[in-house]
């Protein structure tokens, strides 16, 4: 039951994504035309204090019109391992610079449409380097008790489904 990407031809191209028009036969012999978008990976962090509080960001997002917790998070940049953009993303967002980050999980968000890979990090410590240079990217930053995660992501407040899984596997991982 595999589908077969024959072709795929560019529509629209910018330093942040592709979107191409693939030429697809399924597994019956017919074929189809199909949008796929195409992401640099995407790479995000988090730390976590000796209170089991979680650093993170309220931010409203305009394309949902909606406000939630979520995690720094950016674009990997060319040479640069998901690891290091996901320190260089969480000092730039939120002041914090972590220490040794551990991987968390890699998830595929809408892998019916778009290629992505977010791949998520974790820490045990974090050192104030100063207010973030990239302030305008949150409302406010905060170290938010990991207890309340469960509850936070059942009232639609980690709305995005990648972190709202990561951050999930990392109270699994740290309160059981």
């Amino acid at each position: 039951m595999q589908w077969t990407n024959l072709n795929e031809q560019p529509v629209y191209e910018n330093p942040w994504f592709r979107v191409n028009l693939a030429d697809v036969e399924l597994p019956d012999g017919s074929r189809l035309d199909h949008f796929v978008i195409r992401l640099r990976p995407v790479a995000a962090a988090t730390v976590v204090n000796e209170a089991n509080e979680v650093l993170l960001l309220w931010r409203h997002r305009f394309i949902t019109d909606s406000w939630g917790w979520e995690l720094a998070a950016g674009v990997v940049e060319d040479g640069e391992s998901p690891a290091e953009a996901a320190a260089r993303e969480m000092e730039e967002e939120t002041g914090w610079r972590p220490g040794p980050l551990h991987p968390l999980l890699t998830a595929e968000p809408a892998n019916g449409l778009i290629d992505a890979r977010h791949h998520l990090f974790w820490g045990e410590e974090a050192e104030w380097t100063g207010e973030p240079c990239d302030a305008f990217e949150s409302s406010r930053r905060e170290w938010v008790p990991l207890k309340l995660v469960p509850d936070l992501i059942a009232a639609g407040e980690i709305p995005a489904a990648g972190m709202a899984a990561g951050l999930m596997m990392l109270h699994h991982l740290r309160l059981g």
